[in-house]
């Protein structure tokens, strides 16, 4: 089956190009579109989608809390954040609502569709790399927070699976990680799950964020104290 894809968008020309490039592959329909985020809570109400292509910048309802609405529905579609460098804020905002990714908007097209697919077969994180930088760039704007690295929520977690959450934080892959902790890739994966579920996080971008609030990881990407 074709991922159903939904384009939101005020820029009629972005949608267009991108439109004309997510056509041309035989597993992915553009299936709607939209020039705001109200409107994309309209056409959604009534269409199928697998996954939101979302700008952050748009009249009526901005992209971050479009992502947030959509994320709350009950079998939602995957929302991938596109952005701009200067805007790195509104994407940070918009995975902490349940964005499972973000690229930027002049992303070569193959890197494009490469994270449509990732996201869609639910790998959240598609560019780690990109995610660590945004997150160090504005971490040192958040409000400070009192929150101990050691809190009850994370102190659920086993020794082995602090260890991962870290490296997870810090932008590695499960292959990545499987060869720093000489584990199996299954291993690890099934390590990412178990902290999702004891973290109650949706996914592995979820993770990154929390363990920037929390302090398990600093802007920079280094360990907590």
């Amino acid at each position: 089956m074709s991922i159903r894809v939904m384009l939101v968008d005020d820029q009629v020309l972005l949608r267009t190009g991108f439109r004309m490039v997510l056509a041309a592959q035989p597993d992915m329909e553009v299936v709607a579109e939209a020039g705001d985020g109200a409107e994309a809570l309209e056409v959604l109400a009534g269409t199928e989608v697998d996954v939101v292509l979302m700008d952050v910048r748009m009249p009526r309802l901005d992209g971050v809390e479009a992502t947030r609405r959509i994320c709350l529905q009950e079998n939602a579609p995957k929302v991938l954040i596109l952005t701009t460098f200067d805007l790195d804020e509104y994407a940070f905002s918009a995975l902490k609502v349940g964005a499972s990714g973000f690229m930027l908007k002049d992303v070569p097209p193959a890197e494009l569709l490469g994270a449509i697919r990732a996201v869609h077969s639910g790998d959240a994180v598609v560019a780690p790399s990109t995610t660590r930088r945004l997150l160090d760039r504005f971490t040192p704007m958040l409000p400070s927070t009192t929150k101990e690295p050691a809190s009850a929520e994370l102190a659920r977690l086993t020794g082995r699976e602090r260890e991962v959450m870290l490296l997870v934080a810090q932008g590695l892959s499960n292959g990545e990680i499987a060869a720093r902790l000489v584990l199996s890739e299954a291993t690890v994966k099934t390590h990412v799950g178990r902290i999702l579920t004891k973290l109650g996080l949706r996914d592995r971008v979820q993770v990154v964020v929390l363990a920037y609030e929390s302090g398990l990881v600093r802007a920079g990407g280094g360990a907590g104290q």
